[in-house]
């Protein structure tokens, strides 16, 4: 892991086209903002187990009416 040290109006880049600055601090909490082309996903760590829940529900549903719908056709 790196560790980065930065003050308020400061920034770091990742790669080419991702900057990360910190625009404040409040309440025990950074404030972050993060540019990035639209096309990269960006998502707090804590969103990312409910995104695949989410994800493994829809599958689980589509499979599910897949296989009703074989038998339906018998």
């Amino acid at each position: 892991m790196l560790v980065i040290k930065r003050k308020f109006g400061e920034s770091f880049v990742l790669g080419e086209d991702i900057e990360i600055t910190v625009l404040g601090y409040e309440n025990g909490a950074v404030k972050l903002g993060i540019k990035a082309p639209k096309d990269i996903t960006v998502l707090r760590s804590e969103l990312i187990k409910e995104v695949e829940n989410e994800n493994e529900s829809a599958i689980e549903f589509n499979l599910n009416t897949l296989k009703k719908l074989k038998l339906d056709k018998k």
